[in-house]
């Protein structure tokens, strides 16, 4: 019996079965989306042909030697399994013409990509003397073909000898070998790791969520909003819709979804979780997923009894609807080792990208990128945000993505007010006084754009014992997430009064709505998103301000918002106000965004030549330059780091020795996760000097491997009170204030 893995025992047959039983349900579920028949018979082959190189004799061994049996040694080299199978096709049956036979070699001489070169004068040498005595028994174990002489042998060592299928002309071929190459690695990771290819694949969000609705509202007719229904009605379509807060996006793009595979993405993490929540609770569909960086904590968090399974089958895709960051599916235009899984998927899937202008200049030409590379192979694409820049509208007619196919629509009702402003010369310290009187009968909510900002306002109000919490990105993780459901359940408290000041990470998506907010001067686009958290969907009936707008000792003014934009944000507001008064209008806020994010308001600027820059870079970024985990960490921020503050990791060394010495691989995996929990993400450059790696290892019969990658013990105080929801996170002066856990 010829063996294809020892943990847990598997034969070649019954892992090549797996994939098979997979192939058929990906075929039933998107044969009629990749139409192209080809695709679908050259993965076939792929799937049945990509691990009969694991026959070789040095593969066997080793093998057979991890399980304790006792076997022969071979002089054989070690040879990286992918690049034998190609040796195996019965390329004289096939027929297959030279473009299509490169195309599945390489699909299967791939699909582990090592850093290990191809040697084809070794690989034939091998073929020759060992591969071609296996023929017989793979043909009999696996019920396939093999060749009947090595005939084809040269061919197959100068296919894998020439250079690499590329992404330089974007043409059908290469569409093809993605295709072929991306969905093999779907079928190879979901059977190895015994997950569903896909579940619900013929599920309707569409009907699900008129359900929804209907129960929502009351009616079981006129129960979609103009935006709802614009959105089911060109299912068919790509579109690019704007629309106020508080109009019913999330709705609309599940409408929109239909029977199609979805990725539904969000900046915020908070606000995926918030999401999936909301879709799995209160719209009773328990077959969504949730992917980004800490989901499993939420899933286990949230008490979901099988989130393990519904972790594995995210990280896997198979959901029909997963809420996930851009990081995880949309890194694809980087060309990492291994991208094509990703690229593959979206040919047969659609993505929404919700509130595109939260991102960077950079990360937003790799989404455009990406929307990019999703049309060329057919895939659908839902771009729906508070504000447009002009600029991304422009570069997606540049590059003919806009077509028509294409919807673009923008939506919004000027018949309620929300909003009236106030801007003032100051700084936001100085509005402390106002704050506090508020305080006493409103919901009050007070934005600025730094941490360091947050934590000096949070001081100095606590000085005036306010009720005032405090949330931003330097909370351990289980700290910031008790104070993300405590910002909640406050929000939801209609009679709850106080004070909470955050960051940029209550921005987008994040549904509170505050009576009063003091916000420092931001970009026009993050604003606006600001205004959403405050009379969110109720009218204003009185005629005082309700935002307050400091534009003096601005923080973040350069070093986190681009001092040219800033400068252009507080120009067209107060031409605004001289023009039309303190009120403000979803259609001017809509207006002012698409004129200040023009070309020919942005010319000269920084900030258009760093997005120019970027969309040029990636339209030439090289194929196989960088690695999965390298493209993640640019999308992710290249700045951050993952730490344990000084005084936490000592109150936790007992769990963290446990996992040196825990042999079960499940309880690992639970007291890794636990170790998570009291991590955080800081900034490099503000905190290198004071990082200590943690310098823990697991000792195993053969070697030693450090536990944590990139993990690093922060030499600074911590200081929260998770009884009182009080306190700074972490303290990034040398000395403490407050109460030190």
């Amino acid at each position: 019996m010829i063996l294809a893995k020892s943990n847990p025992k598997e034969s070649l047959a019954e892992h090549t079965r797996e994939l098979l039983k997979r192939y058929e349900e990906l075929y039933d579920a998107y044969g009629q989306t990749i139409k192209d028949q080809k695709v679908w018979d050259l993965l076939r082959f792929a799937a049945l042909y990509h691990d009969t190189g694991k026959a070789y004799s040095q593969f066997q061994y080793t093998i057979k030697r991890a399980l304790g049996e006792e076997v022969e040694p071979t002089d054989y080299p070690y040879i990286p399994h992918g690049y034998l199978s190609p040796f195996f096709l019965p390329l004289k049956s096939l027929n297959l013409d030279k473009k299509l036979r490169k195309i599945l070699i390489e699909a299967i001489a791939y699909h582990h990509e090592r850093d290990v070169s191809i040697n084809a004068e070794l690989l034939l040498k091998i073929a020759r003397e060992d591969l071609i005595h296996r023929f017989g028994q793979v043909g009999e174990e696996l019920a396939i073909e093999t060749p009947e002489d090595d005939k084809f042998f040269p061919k197959i060592a100068n296919d894998l000898k020439k250079e690499r299928i590329k992404s330089i002309n974007m043409d059908q071929d290469y569409l093809t070998y993605v295709l072929v190459k991306g969905l093999l690695h779907r079928l190879d990771h979901a059977a190895s790791a015994h997950v569903a290819i896909e579940i619900d694949p013929h599920f309707d969000l569409s009907r699900l969520t008129q359900k929804y609705l209907k129960q929502l509202t009351g009616r079981s007719e006129d129960f979609l909003r103009p935006l709802q229904k614009f959105a089911l009605e060109n299912q068919d379509k790509n579109l690019i819709l704007t629309a106020q807060t508080g109009m019913g996006k999330t709705e609309a793009a599940l409408l929109w979804a239909g029977r199609k595979k979805t990725f539904f993405t969000v900046p915020l993490r908070v606000s995926l979780n918030a999401l999936y929540d909301r879709v799995s609770t209160d719209m009773d569909y328990k077959n969504c997923g949730l992917l980004h960086s800490t989901s499993a904590h939420h899933l286990d968090e949230k008490g979901e009894e099988n989130w393990e399974v519904i972790f594995d089958q995210s990280k896997h895709f198979s959901n029909k609807l997963i809420f996930t960051t851009i990081d995880q599916i949309l890194k694809f235009p980087f060309k990492f080792r291994g991208y094509e899984k990703y690229y593959a998927t979206l040919a047969h899937s659609c993505v929404v990208i919700d509130e595109i202008q939260a991102y960077s200049p950079w990360i937003v030409a790799v989404v455009l990128k990406a929307i990019e590379m999703i049309h060329k192979i057919g895939g659908k694409f839902m771009i729906m945000t508070a504000t447009l820049p002009r600029i991304y509208l422009e570069a997606l007619k540049e590059r003919n993505i806009i077509d028509g196919n294409c919807e673009i629509a923008t939506f919004y009702d000027d018949s309620i007010l929300r909003h009236r402003i106030e801007m003032k010369e100051n700084a936001i310290l100085d509005g402390i006084g106002q704050m506090v009187e508020a305080a006493k009968e409103k919901k009050v909510l007070a934005i600025v754009n730094t941490i360091d900002r947050a934590v000096e306002l949070y001081r100095k109000l606590k000085e005036h014992e306010a009720e005032v919490y405090l949330l931003h990105a330097r909370f351990l993780q289980k700290d910031r997430q008790l104070l993300e459901r405590h910002l909640r359940a406050f929000d939801q408290d209609r009679d709850r009064k106080g004070i909470w000041i955050t960051t940029q990470i209550v921005e987008a998506s994040i549904d509170i709505d505050f009576d009063e907010l003091h916000t420092e001067l931001a970009p026009l686009d993050s604003l606006f998103q600001r205004f959403g958290r405050c009379y969110r969907k109720r009218e204003l009936q009185h005629d005082r301000p309700n935002i307050f707008i400091y534009a003096g000792d601005v923080s973040g003014n350069g070093p986190v918002y681009d001092k040219e934009i800033m400068k252009l944000s507080k120009e067209f507001l107060q031409r605004q106000m001289d023009q039309y008064g303190a009120e403000l209008l979803e259609s001017q806020k809509i207006r002012m965004v698409d004129t200040l994010y023009s070309k020919s308001t942005l010319a000269g600027t920084k900030f258009l030549e760093s997005f120019q820059k970027a969309m040029n870079e990636l339209d030439y970024m090289e194929d196989y330059q960088i690695t999965s985990e390298e493209a993640q960490k640019i999308l992710r921020g290249e700045n951050s780091v993952t730490v344990i503050p000084r005084q936490v990791y000592d109150s936790i060394l007992p769990i963290i020795e446990r996992l040196e010495t825990e042999p079960d691989q499940r309880k690992r995996t639970e007291i890794r996760r636990e170790i998570e929990r009291y991590t955080c993400s800081v900034n490099l450059r503000t905190f290198q000097k004071d990082l200590q790696p943690l310098d823990h290892y697991r000792q195993t019969a053969n070697r030693k491997y450090p536990l944590f990658k990139n993990v690093y013990i922060l030499e600074r105080n911590y200081d929260f009170d998770e009884k009182q929801l009080m306190g700074v996170g972490i303290v990034k002066e040398d000395s403490s204030w407050g109460e030190i856990i």
